[in-house]
């Protein structure tokens, strides 16, 4: 079965101040350390790597320094996140099968988790990677607590998510015809009636969203390269 993995690294960074993935970690930008677990496992065919326009040619001058035998393309993406994945699902190869869709912005994934992930959509027409939460989680409204939602219940989603290409693609369509915008490509699976399994995922595989996070993930970042 031959899987193609979607990087959309096409984000402003407007909470962060700048462009994330491009930052340098270590004398790498943040890109070039998330793509790392999906050039070395076998399973993934290909890689689109998915950023704004203006930066496609500079992404593919980093990314030849990168040995790797899978063909690694660099497209254009758009206004949202949804638009970039679409736009990376649309240069797949046709012989694949699966897409496996992974922030630019989550360094610490590992060859484990995704081969995981994959193994796990032989069940399912999608799967994600999740967390269960840790801490009591409220419901909100203004100022007031309407609820306590049921901790065991409540996980926290996190990428890689993989999806039959096909259905990923019915999804997408059908959410850009609807004008629908969905919080991640598993709940635009979802809202159609697709059936999206999960994987528990794991602390590491941390989202760099602020500031502060950047300062997280220089830590774990220094202390697994000191490992």
């Amino acid at each position: 079965m031959k899987i193609t993995a979607v990087i959309p690294a096409a984000g402003s960074g407007e909470r962060f101040g700048g462009k994330k993935q491009l930052k340098r970690m270590g004398n790498r930008p943040l890109l070039f350390h998330t793509l790392q677990a999906f050039v070395r496992l076998v399973l993934i065919n290909e890689i689109v790597v998915v950023v704004q326009k203006e930066d496609v040619r500079q992404i593919e001058r980093e990314l030849k320094s990168i040995i790797s035998s899978k063909q690694i393309k660099v497209v254009a993406g758009g206004t949202t996140r949804q638009i970039s994945v679409h736009n990376g699902l649309t240069v797949a190869h046709e012989s694949s099968e699966l897409i496996c869709v992974h922030d630019a912005v989550r360094p610490f994934v590992t060859e484990a988790l995704i081969e995981k992930a994959v193994n796990a959509c032989s069940e399912h027409d999608g799967v994600i990677v999740a967390q269960p939460s840790t801490d009591t989680i409220k419901k909100v409204m203004d100022d007031q607590i309407l609820e306590t939602l049921p901790r065991e219940i409540i996980w926290r989603a996190q990428t890689p998510q993989v999806f039959s290409k096909s259905a990923l693609r019915e999804a997408l369509e059908l959410a850009e015809a609807e004008n629908i915008q969905g919080t991640d490509e598993a709940s635009l699976l979802e809202r159609i009636g697709y059936q999206v399994g999960y994987v528990e995922g794991s602390s590491l595989n941390m989202k760099i969203t602020t500031e502060e996070d950047w300062i997280f993930a220089e830590t774990i970042y220094n202390s697994l390269k000191n490992d």
